[in-house]
């Protein structure tokens, strides 16, 4: 059996000392309790001890021995020689002297809850070096060498002689008379059934052997019941003891009652408990299981609508699709050999969320190759969400599924996809192999452009196309037409300081007019992010803007840092910042700073004016901004966005060569408006 006491003795730091205290009240102890007084007891676990083979021929005696009871007092046809007999191994000894010194802690002991417990406490004394389930067993073996014994010479004394002695010295008379058969005739059920329940919670510590092989920290529910084990040796020890005790009072000379209600009533209670977490654990086992096949379904190449239907459906319940173009259900036939685009998301999405996908779906409607299917990830249907749910799929024209009705696809897409809560766009190709875990920020940045959405068309989309531009194109398009005609400079700026903004506005626009520019005519405009033409807030141009830069810096997050992930990952820290600026000329990037920096390299132009004669404008603005962030250094704080999946381990600050701290961050920040209601 497993090693329960290297799992239970990292819970327990240490115990309080009990010295033979005499226990009130047995069947009120908690089991706080009672592990400080169990653990008293327990030196080390020796592992090489062969307690299956002993559990074994345990069950190969009580369960024959319980049958000739119930033969014998309730004339029952059971035919003993029936029973499934299970073979311990060949070279397995049978520690008969420990078992005699448990027999003589169990013998002839008078009855109490007292005397239970202290017999308890020494028997686990005498197992100190046993692992805590090889304690209850031993303890059941020796109390099987005696019950069975008994109700073996009880079913032979009258046709053999050698028994008949034996079981004279046994007083197995005394019991057997039938009038005394009778009288004692439910005492003697009452014990037995006991007897049985007690071989079951042995029975159920055994199956949690067979789930040993599995980590608990993976199956939650194996590491509950490891933890609770040594409290249910316990009570199967002080089961043992009682019945023990009560085989005794029965074959007495005298009837003196002794009432086992109270040990029948809390074995039955920690072996319903124990099946109930048996039955937790074995589903647990069956979703690891099917988690792990899901996984290799993915490592090899398979029909795509076969690795669709193992993620999302069980088995035996496959699921039809829903045509949103038609209303109508249809077969999974539809995604045999095909490329599918998986929409993953909860029911908080917006309208926009949807919007965004409209054109990709048109180009599935021209290339049939494709097609798109939208996965709502609930983890509990209420009638509520279920409304909601037709609400949101009557405005999707592509393939929807109801639910996912199995736990693991949902696991699956959450650990292996790194979903966590946010839309995405999963792209599968026709043999079921993932070409992108979330294409969905491709999508937003540079539409059908950039399909069919797998790697190589995004570094092919990504190495072609200025970066800065489809941001732009996403918030005005008609300032990405200026940007690529006249090839104008452009100073876009924001921030969460409204002061600086004015301050930065007023100061931008004396910059651009300073008459060094008028001669070398230079234009640079100036376009404040978030801010309507009438000078209100404009949270949904907002938005747009830092969730096409949050799009960006996925493209780049995972990839070696160059200068232009740089730009995008100074940019992406700046969005909490009280202000920032962003200068380009026509569609590319010049530099992007901290509105600190940036507003002191206007302030300055005195101080370096006389360069752009010599260097030009980008260069002369470029260097001077760099040399004051290598002498003004504020803390950089970069939040990374949930989209993008696996989080890098390390992270360059963007603005010096140190890696940067990593922190968790939740935020509310309401920039893209107010909530959508469907």
């Amino acid at each position: 059996m497993f090693n329960i006491a290297h799992h239970v003795a990292t819970k327990v730091v240490s115990a309080v000392h009990h010295v033979e205290e005499e226990i009130r009240g047995l069947f009120t102890l908690t089991d706080e309790k009672i592990m400080d007084h169990i653990y008293e007891t327990h030196a080390h676990a020796d592992e090489t001890f062969d307690d299956d083979s002993l559990f074994i021929i345990t069950e190969n005696i009580l369960k024959p021995a319980t049958q000739i009871v119930d033969k014998i007092v309730q004339g029952s046809q059971v035919h003993v020689d029936n029973i499934d007999q299970k073979t311990p191994k060949p070279d397995f000894s049978v520690p008969l002297c420990t078992l005699k010194q448990i027999g003589s802690e169990l013998s002839c002991k008078a009855p109490g809850e007292d005397i239970a417990h202290k017999t308890t406490l020494a028997i686990l004394k005498k197992l100190s070096t046993y692992q805590w389930e090889a304690k209850a067993v031993l303890t059941l073996a020796a109390f099987a060498l005696e019950y069975g014994d008994f109700w073996l010479l009880a079913q032979n004394q009258h046709s053999d002689h050698l028994a008949k002695s034996l079981g004279i010295l046994k007083r197995v008379p005394i019991l057997t008379k039938p009038a005394e058969l009778q009288k004692r005739r439910q005492a003697i059920l009452e014990l037995n059934n006991l007897i049985k329940a007690t071989l079951q919670v042995m029975e159920i510590i055994d199956q949690f052997d067979k789930l040993s092989i599995y980590d608990p920290k993976e199956i939650t529910g194996l590491s509950v019941a490891l933890d609770h084990i040594p409290v249910d040796v316990y009570w199967s020890i002080v089961t043992v003891v009682a019945c023990s005790t009560k085989l005794t009072l029965l074959t007495s000379d005298e009837d003196k009652p002794y009432d086992l209600a109270p040990y029948s009533q809390k074995i039955h209670y920690v072996l319903n408990k124990l099946k109930i977490q048996l039955v937790v654990c074995r589903r647990q086992v069956e979703e690891r299981e099917t988690y792990l096949r899901l996984k290799k379904f993915f490592q090899t190449p398979t029909e795509v609508m076969e690795i669709f239907k193992a993620l999302t459906f069980t088995k035996d319940k496959p699921q039809l699709l829903i045509d949103g173009s038609t209303n109508t259900t249809v077969s999974l036939e539809v995604l045999k050999k095909k490329k599918i685009f998986l929409f993953i998301s909860t029911l908080e999405i917006t309208e926009e969320d949807i919007l965004y996908l409209k054109p990709v779906h048109e180009g599935t409607k021209r290339d049939e190759n494709y097609k798109i299917v939208w996965i709502p990830m609930v983890d509990n249907w209420t009638p509520e969400l279920q409304k909601k749910f037709e609400i949101l799929r009557s405005k999707m024209p592509w393939y929807t599924i109801q639910s996912i009705s199995v736990s693991v696809g949902i696991k699956f897409i959450k650990e292996e996809w790194n979903f966590k809560g946010k839309p995405s766009l999963v792209v599968m190709n026709h043999q079921g192999k993932i070409e992108n875990t979330n294409a969905l920020h491709l999508v937003k940045l540079w539409g059908i452009k950039a399909f069919p959405f797998d790697k190589a068309a995004e570094e092919k989309i990504s190495s072609e196309t200025s970066w800065i531009r489809p941001v732009i194109l996403n918030i005005d398009s008609h300032l990405s037409d200026l940007m690529l005609k006249e090839e104008k400079y452009i100073f876009f700026y924001g921030g969460k300081d409204n002061e600086w903004i004015k301050q930065f506005t007023a100061k931008a626009n004396a910059f651009a007019n300073d008459p060094i520019f008028k001669e070398a005519k230079i234009n640079i405009d100036l376009f404040c992010v978030g801010k309507s033409p009438k000078g209100g807030e404009d949270h949904g141009i907002l938005g747009r803007f830092w969730d096409g830069i949050e799009s960006l810096f996925v493209t780049k997050a995972h990839k070696q840092v160059d200068p232009v992930t740089q730009e995008i990952q100074k940019l992406l820290s700046y969005k909490n910042e009280s202000g920032w600026a962003l200068l380009t000329k026509g569609p590319h990037v010049v530099t992007a700073g901290h509105g600190f920096t940036i507003l002191k390299v206007l302030d300055d132009l005195e101080k370096w004016k006389e360069v752009i004669k010599e260097k030009g404008f980008e260069i002369s603005f470029k260097e001077y901004h760099v040399k004051l962030i290598q002498s003004v250094r504020h803390c950089c704080r970069l939040d990374i966005p949930s989209v993008i999946g696996k989080v890098p381990e390390k992270m360059q600050c963007p603005e010096c060569p140190r890696t940067m701290e990593s922190f968790i961050s939740y935020k509310c920040c309401h920039i893209d408006g107010p909530i959508a209601h469907h």
